[in-house]
């Protein structure tokens, strides 16, 4: 039996060696020093910084919370103060830095960015505003924003820059948003050439606009008889994909992200139907000129609604590419798994508890 200084003496060993080994020491190829303390989860710190233009957004959320779990420093540029603010518990005290931004302003941008070992752009956007608005077409934010990001992060000598792009962009794409996804890519290259550029396909998840206005807006789903190829991928999939792109080695390609299946809208409304216990719509196909026609003209609201791009994109199969998830360590959930929870809640009080039942899949 121990006698009881030398237990002591043990046990305090003991202690001092378990805290050594919840310390870690990295040095980056920058020479930047990365040091890591602490338990892993919530409370710990990684050592890393990181920047995600883009955080407010539907992606971005689910990427800072993320990225903070692992104990990360995350800058989170913003616009409005509203839109920020949940983002402030997803990390530990001191682990979320707020920081206003504008993406014409590269002094702001460098702010942002300067401290940072892996720098996010999640920035992009679905409609244009009207020029009477002054605020931004889909090439001032997908192109020159995207290259003036690469540009200031390449000039402070930033490790590592992601760049989101979409699955289907391309230069030829008759959708001007899918074109000038293809052209930011190309700029973002061309000053940032070790840039990872990723390309997921259409996402669903809680406050997405795929599944919600599906339920909402069955007419708009149905245009090109519902005969439109998709692939959709859960958010938070993705998110884990981006974030983990922090802890392996750097991939200079460009990395697909599709969802596991190809699906139609015409299921995917039958899915929407049967999980919400509604009756199938009975809103007539509206033939592709009169469905241009309607979004023209609700350009002149001042809120956003259907725009003509996004009419052309109705009738664009998604690409059918390899997906590189293995590279990336994620496996990509079905719709039907998570389509449940965030449909539920157009069910009636009656259905609310009522047995979930899917369609049969297309041959």
């Amino acid at each position: 039996m121990l006698a009881k200084p030398q237990l002591l003496r043990v046990q305090r060993s003991a202690v001092i060696q378990s805290k050594r080994a919840l310390h870690d020491l990295v040095t980056l190829p920058g020479r930047k020093p990365v040091i890591s303390y602490g338990p892993p989860g919530y409370s710990a710190v990684s050592g890393h910084v990181v920047t995600v233009f883009g955080c407010t957004g539907f992606l971005g959320r689910y990427l800072v919370s993320k990225l903070a779990r692992m104990g990360t420093q995350v800058v989170v540029p913003y616009r409005d103060e509203d839109e920020k603010r949940l983002l402030k518990p997803m990390g530990d005290l001191g682990q979320i830095v707020s920081m206003e931004w504008d993406i014409r302003n590269e002094d702001q941008i460098a702010e942002c960015l300067r401290h940072s070992d892996i720098v996010y752009n999640l920035v992009g956007r679905d409609y244009e505003t009207n020029s009477d608005h002054r605020n931004f077409k889909f090439a001032d934010v997908h192109v020159a924003g995207a290259e003036r990001l690469a540009k200031v992060a390449a000039d402070h000598g930033v490790q590592r820059f992601v760049h989101v792009s979409h699955l289907n962009a391309s230069p030829t794409s008759t959708s001007q948003f899918y074109r000038t996804k293809a052209e930011g890519e190309e700029r973002v290259r061309s000053v940032f050439p070790n840039a990872t550029v990723v390309r997921p396909a259409t996402m669903f998840g809680y406050e997405d606009k795929f599944l919600n206005n599906m339920a909402n807006w069955p007419i708009w789903w149905k245009l090109n008889f519902g005969e439109t190829k998709i692939r959709p991928v859960h958010v938070i999939d993705v998110a884990q994909a981006l974030a983990n792109l922090m802890s392996i080695p750097q991939l200079t390609r460009t990395v697909s992200l599709p969802g596991p299946s190809t699906l139609t809208y015409e299921y995917l409304l039958e899915l929407v139907e049967a999980l919400t216990y509604r009756a199938p719509s009975r809103a007539p196909v509206v033939p592709k000129p009169i469905a241009l026609a309607v979004a023209r003209a609700a350009q002149l609201a001042w809120w956003p609604l259907m725009s003509p791009d996004e009419v052309e994109r109705r009738y664009i199969d998604d690409v059918n590419v390899p997906g590189d998830w293995e590279a990336v360590g994620v496996r990509p959930d079905e719709v039907e798994n998570h389509a449940i929870t965030y449909l539920r809640r157009y069910r009636l009080a009656k259905d609310y508890l009522r047995p979930v039942l899917f369609p049969a899949r297309p041959s």
